[in-house]
């Protein structure tokens, strides 16, 4: 038996560039451990897809203001968390901002104006976490209203991330990384022994970051307006979209939210960023276990209270 190497291979799975590391001795144990948490994204990527007619989501969507939809146990309880995600942030994060989705805001077009603020509130109607049934019993989720979507994007990628892990460390992986375009889980430690080091995206530089840290067995996860935007008539609009307006959040370039659980880091990045800097360190202050990282459009950095970091580098 070798030293101990990071094995790791790289694809794309759930629309996103995923990649998985293994820290181990042999490399044929490792791939297989690998491709077994491949197979398990992929496994959650048909369950939670938007993109075929017969996933869970789908029926549910098509069911909208119809019929109750009956679901594995795994879909029902990851809308259950999502329900509870929404109460926390006061509906920051909301599953059911699929009605919005692409209907109002593409930002895979060259779009040249703004949709009218009128369309935005008729859309936004259809976005409310209360309007989920869910029925434990029968394990069926109902959606009130008919156009009403729900869509994982704003969870499932941290989901997947965080059950690829579990599968790897079921079959005996100590070490390594589970990173769904930036927004990672690590548990062990490198094959020198010492911690994980993870960048800290730099908004004003895509591909580049602007300080590190050293961790272990804990997930990352951020949201910025770096990656996918439009410019209108001089302005920058993020595509992360405000539920409660159906317009686009404006005012904050990124959030990095830091927590043991790759689910719970990927779910709040984007709330906190809606909330804004006052309301989201306030909120993840009174979170145990949670530490986030903001910067303002004028390159101002925040943190929470209890995070350990350095901010000597400059933007």
């Amino acid at each position: 038996m070798g030293r101990k190497t990071v094995f790791n291979k790289a694809l794309k799975l759930m629309g996103n560039r995923f990649q998985i590391s293994a820290v181990a001795k042999n490399e044929a144990w490792a791939n297989e451990r690998i491709d077994a948490a491949i197979g398990e994204i992929q496994r959650i990527e048909k369950l939670l897809t938007t993109f075929s007619n017969d996933s869970e989501t789908s029926l549910i969507n098509e069911n909208a203001g119809l019929a109750p939809v009956k679901v594995s146990r795994e879909t029902f309880e990851l809308i259950e968390r999502s329900t509870r995600i929404s109460r926390v942030t006061q509906g920051a994060f909301d599953i059911t901002y699929g009605s919005v989705d692409k209907s109002l805001w593409n930002f895979d077009t060259n779009m040249k104006s703004l949709p009218d603020k009128e369309t935005a509130r008729k859309r936004v109607g259809l976005i409310n976490y209360r309007n989920i049934v869910l029925d434990d019993e029968n394990a069926t989720v109902f959606l009130k209203k008919k156009g009403m979507r729900i869509g994982f994007g704003g969870i499932g990628k941290g989901y997947a991330a965080e059950k690829a892990k579990q599968v790897m460390q079921e079959m005996g992986v100590e070490s390594g990384i589970v990173n769904a375009s930036g927004d990672l889980t690590c548990w062990g430690h490198q094959s020198n022994g010492k911690p994980w080091t993870i960048g800290i995206v730099n908004p004003n530089a895509v591909g580049q970051v602007f300080s590190c840290m050293d961790v272990t067995n804990m997930a990352i996860a951020t949201s910025g307006n770096y990656e996918k935007y439009i410019m209108i008539n001089g302005k920058k609009y993020s595509h992360t979209i405000d539920p409660r307006t159906g317009l686009p959040v404006t005012g904050i370039k990124s959030v990095t939210i830091i927590t043991p659980n790759a689910e719970i880091s990927d779910a709040m990045a984007t709330p906190v960023m809606i909330m804004g800097i006052e309301a989201g360190i306030n909120m993840v202050n009174q979170i145990k276990d949670m530490e986030a990282i903001l910067i303002d459009d004028q390159d101002k950095i925040y943190t929470s209270d209890n995070i350990r970091f350095s901010l000597n580098a400059i933007l």
